[in-house]
């Protein structure tokens, strides 16, 4: 396994609907000089050059502050870059396909939204699942809540970490204590924020306080 969970404690995941008075980079920034453990860049809208520009950006940024950098799905554009590890779907690559293109070091994320999905992911050499979605959330208009037991189910099931994802904030992220969830990944509750670094320290430390009520 090539993910130490303290890495994923708090998760930041990107979104340029919210860049505007800062740029995504400027945000990122502020993420990591306040707590950010981990950066996902996730880029739907660019076209291979830009969204390979601006995840070299981002790694260098990432790799300043020590703190693993995914890219979301791309797997061309994680091994272009020189990422620290790739993210993808239940509709994406498969984590054993893509760790046969991009070798025994670089970190694979997988999405499970079920037990069987997380075991098959564990199988074929995923090396930490993105669970959700935990809450309401304006990113994935397709997946329903999934239920808390579920989520526990999951965290149960596998030994790799799981990081829960989706409408996750400063309002709900205690209501996930005791799901045994190592982290949590975040996109609005930093991105959106009128000031992304003070949300992400407070993000920060209601993550610390949910991951010790796993006991």
């Amino acid at each position: 396994m090539n993910c130490d969970k303290e890495k994923l404690l708090l998760y930041a995941v990107t979104d340029r609907a919210w860049t505007g008075k800062m740029s995504l980079a400027q945000q990122v920034e502020a993420a990591l000089q306040n707590g950010a453990t981990c950066v996902q860049l996730r880029e739907k809208a660019l076209d291979e050059e830009g969204f390979l520009a601006e995840a070299l950006e981002l790694r260098a940024l990432c790799r300043r502050y020590g703190v693993p950098f995914i890219v979301n799905d791309n797997v061309d554009i994680a091994i272009r870059c020189g990422a620290d590890g790739v993210h993808v779907g239940q509709e994406d690559m498969k984590a054993d396909d893509v760790r046969r293109r991009v070798g025994e070091r670089m970190i694979i994320g997988v999405s499970a939204h079920t037990v069987e999905e997380a075991r098959r992911a564990v199988e074929n050499g995923a090396d930490y699942l993105g669970v959700g979605a935990v809450f309401s959330t304006a990113t994935k208009t397709n997946v329903g809540n999934m239920p808390f037991e579920t989520l526990r189910e999951i965290c149960r099931a596998v030994e790799i970490p799981v990081v829960a994802i989706g409408g996750i904030s400063q309002k709900n992220i205690m209501q996930l204590s005791g799901s045994g969830v190592d982290g949590v990944a975040v996109v609005s509750a930093i991105f959106a924020a009128e000031d992304p670094g003070a949300a992400a320290a407070e993000m920060l430390k209601l993550a610390r306080e949910m991951v010790k009520g796993n006991g």
